[in-house]
């Protein structure tokens, strides 16, 4: 594992990265989904595409990397970018694997080629439950007992800090359908079967918006790939090949 500081707004950053196979030419880079971490996607494609050059980074305020502003999906993306400046070679294509999360990122940085895991970005309907917390916070925030809503926060958020909240709040209904539409560069989709995180019509709609896209399926929920490593691997070379 290392560290690179990197300068955003004004900000700092520690950035926790590990890079693997470092003298190829042709480089992979996998960004991870919320509230997860880089060994996670290390851990799943680490001995595969031994072909390329691997970069694993932690986001701002995950893992280990430092983050003490609130954030938009645009400003991960930049953050990476300036990030990713410091390890290019020039000329050389390079393909972007984000998981949920990490996949609006890899989208708003336009690799020679996405790939997509059960990425987030279209929104949808939530339950009856959740909007009801929704409505309850609103009307104590009206009232200045923001205090009282933090009781309302779902067990993935409650442990944030402050400033993840607001990030959270700022990423997590984004529709990113225009951004998905627009993508003009090729891209691979894969789904688990069974995700209930980000559903497999959200994937089918993805790749009905992306005009250069292959899309697979596999038997398993939103960590789906953790198990189907392999063959992902090799749909990745295969379709990078064509490029």
């Amino acid at each position: 594992m290392a560290k690179k500081n990197i300068k955003y707004r004004e900000k700092s950053f520690d950035i926790s990265y590990d890079i693997i196979n470092q003298t190829q030419s042709y480089t992979i880079v996998f960004l991870h989904g919320w509230g997860s971490h880089k060994e996670i996607m290390k851990n799943a494609f680490g001995q595969t595409l031994s072909e390329f050059r691997h970069i694993y980074i932690d986001m701002p305020g995950f893992g280990r990397s430092s983050n003490d502003m609130a954030l938009t999906t645009y400003d991960y993306a930049n953050i990476v970018q300036i990030f990713l400046d410091h390890f290019k070679t020039k000329d050389k294509k390079q393909i972007i694997a984000g998981h949920s999360f990490g996949g609006k990122v890899a989208t708003l940085l336009a690799p020679d080629m996405l790939v997509l895991l059960s990425t987030a970005g279209i929104v949808e309907s939530k339950t009856m439950k959740t909007k009801l917390k929704i409505t309850i916070a609103k009307i104590f925030n009206m009232f200045g007992l923001s205090y009282i809503t933090k009781l309302l926060r779902s067990d993935d958020v409650s442990s944030m800090s402050e400033n993840m909240y607001k990030t959270f709040k700022n990423v997590v209904d984004e529709d990113f359908s225009d951004r998905f539409k627009n993508y003009d560069k090729p891209a691979v989709i894969f789904w688990g079967k069974e995700d209930k995180a980000t559903s497999l019509n959200s994937g089918e709609l993805i790749h009905k918006y992306i005009k250069d896209s292959k899309m697979s399926t596999y038997d398993g929920d939103h960590y789906f790939f953790l198990k189907h490593t392999q063959n992902i691997a090799d749909k990745i070379k295969e379709n990078f090949d064509k490029l």
